[in-house]
Formats: C-alpha cells, sequence, structure tokens
C-alpha cells in the first residue's frame, strides 16, 4: 500500500473555482507524524513503518512501556501509533525520529481515507438499509416497520448469515477512495480533499495515495 499519514478530520468548508463553481472539501490536520518504529525482514520478518500522531501533553497519562518505546525513538508520546507495510527501500528512506509532513501531496493526488464512521446506536430494518416497511392499509397490525421474512421453514431451516436484520449502525471502519487532493498547506499542515470523509470532527483518519486511480 505505500506510507501513508495520520491526520484529524477539521471540518468542512467550500472552495470556489475559478469558473465560479463551487467545490465542497474536507479539512483534515494531516501531520506531522514521526518515525517511531522500522521493521524489518530480519527482525520481525516483514518490513514496514510506525508512524505517531498528535503530541501527548500529560506525559503522566502514559503507560511506562510507551514512554520507552517512544523515548528509544527520542521522540515526544503521541497519542496515536499506527504501521504501515511498506517495501525495503521506503524502510531504508525514512530514519527513525525524522518526521512526515503533508508535502508528501500534491494537488491534483487522488487519495483513499480511512476512518471510523459516526456511530447511530441501534437501529431498524428501514433505517439502516432503507427497507420500504408493510403496507399500511387495514388488516395491518404492529407490523408497518417489521423486516418481513428471514428464514425458511426445512431447508435449510435457518437464517442465513449476513442477512440485513436490525442491528448497531454505524461505529464501523470505512474506507472512502479516490478523492481528489483540491489543496495543501505545508505551513500549518493542513489537507483539503474534494468530498466527504469518514467520521465526526476531530476524527482520527489514515490518508492513503489511492490505490485503484495510481493503477
Amino acid at each position: 500500500m505505500g506510507l501513508g499519514i495520520l491526520g484529524k478530520k477539521l471540518g468542512m468548508t467550500q472552495i470556489f473555482r475559478e469558473d465560479g463553481s463551487i467545490v465542497p472539501a474536507t479539512v483534515i490536520q494531516a501531520g506531522p507524524c514521526y518515525v517511531v518504529q522500522k521493521k524489518t525482514n530480519e527482525k520481525e520478518g516483514y518490513t514496514a513503518i510506525q508512524l505517531g500522531f498528535e503530541e501527548v501533553k500529560k506525559v503522566n497519562r502514559i503507560n511506562k512501556p510507551l514512554v520507552g518505546h517512544f523515548k528509544k525513538a527520542n521522540i515526544p508520546p503521541t497519542r496515536i501509533l499506527k504501521e504501515f507495510r511498506v517495501g525495503p527501500e521506503e524502510v531504508d528512506a525514512n530514519e527513525v525520529g525524522s518526521q512526515i509532513s503533508v508535502e508528501r501531496f500534491e494537488i491534483g493526488d487522488y487519495v483513499d481515507i480511512t476512518g471510523t464512521s459516526k456511530g447511530k446506536g441501534f437501529a431498524g430494518v428501514m433505517k439502516r438499509y432503507g427497507f420500504g416497511g408493510s403496507p399500511a392499509s387495514h388488516g395491518t397490525h404492529e407490523y408497518f416497520r417489521h423486516g418481513g421474512s428471514i428464514g425458511q421453514n426445512m431447508t435449510p431451516g435457518r437464517t442465513l448469515k449476513g442477512k440485513k436484520m436490525p442491528g448497531h449502525m454505524g461505529n464501523s471502519r470505512v474506507t472512502v477512495q479516490n478523492l481528489k487532493v483540491v489543496e495543501v498547506r505545508s505551513d500549518n499542515n493542513i489537507l483539503l480533499v474534494e468530498g466527504a470523509i469518514p467520521g465526526p470532527n476531530n476524527g482520527y483518519v489514515i490518508i492513503n495515495k489511492a490505490v485503484k486511480k495510481n493503477k
């Protein structure tokens, strides 16, 4: 996948193009991220880079093993740690303690952004999956928003896995692909992408170069 960057969703805004059209854009605090650890084939059996994002103000809230982990890399403790699988060349190119900034992206690049979607709590099938519900005509009794039949009598005689039923809605890992970078502000590590990304404001996200567009 390659080395990405960690960030925080700040909110949405809009950008006016030269022709007067409006582009809805999401503002992301992208980095700076510290290179906390490098993993190699010789030691761990695979190659990866561990990044840290957002310094922790109250260090006494970090447990001692993590404090030692950051001290070994000679960087301040961070709130978020994330590992990126990369090739050996990229492992060699990034030294422990160095910073990864938003400058690795340019205007016009396409990115894939992963975050945790907003939790909606327990929801029925009409809200969760857009079911139409039962006809609200004469004779329908307390069955207006139900999901209908969920199984069979004899074969296979059970409810199949993956059946659309009521349950916990949202609060899951979501990736939105092929979002276009419309602005990069390297002075304060701000990245603006066209469209919406998963999660609430101040939610943490992972930004990677788009897999499908690059192919």
